[in-house]
């Protein structure tokens, strides 16, 4: 084989592997796993939930087999994420309903680990309203444009706009509550 043949061969190697759905899935964890986790902790507030959330999303998108340009498949995949942690939630309010589940409590370590002030907007941001709760934890944890966040809830971006204007709203009160 000569060199030209081997610069050929790699790269039709390359435009087979942009093609293909699981080189997309690979990039997406490499770049977005870490976000997608703080996405679910943030929506659940247990690290071993958001965890399995984001697993059984990665095992259904394998499992789909779609191609997907790799930016749709992040917006697509936060989504995802979204509507598994808020199935999780009404899976464990009804949970409560039946069952008493004692509250978690703040270890020693947690309040070493984390200052009060975050504490504190961690507390309000989960009293808000579960919309306003992702509108903000979208913008301002994950840092994603007002079309990013429309998408990825499924809503227009004024939307989002007047969502995130409520929210922060709210979470000044519930903070100053706290």
């Amino acid at each position: 084989m000569t060199f030209d043949q081997g610069l050929a061969s790699c790269g039709a190697d390359r435009r087979q592997e942009a093609a293909d759905p699981a080189s997309h899935l690979t990039e997406l964890f490499r770049v977005h796993h870490m976000s997608l986790v703080r996405l679910a902790l943030l929506m659940l507030g247990d690290q071993t939930s958001a965890e399995d959330v984001v697993q059984d999303v990665y095992a259904r998108l394998q499992r789909r087999r779609r191609s997907r340009p790799p930016a749709d498949l992040a917006a697509y995949a936060r989504a995802a994420v979204l509507n598994a942690c808020r199935s999780l939630l009404r899976r464990r309010a009804l949970m409560r309903r039946f069952v008493e589940v004692p509250q978690p409590v703040w270890s020693a370590e947690n309040d070493v680990l984390i200052a009060e002030d975050r504490r504190r907007v961690l507390h309000a941001l989960t009293r808000l309203p579960p919309r306003q709760r992702e509108a903000i934890i979208l913008r301002y944890y994950l840092n994603l444009s007002q079309a990013e966040i429309a998408a990825s809830m499924g809503i227009s971006p004024g939307t989002v706009k007047s969502t995130l204007s409520r929210g922060l709203t709210a979470l000044r009160v519930q903070y100053e509550e706290e």
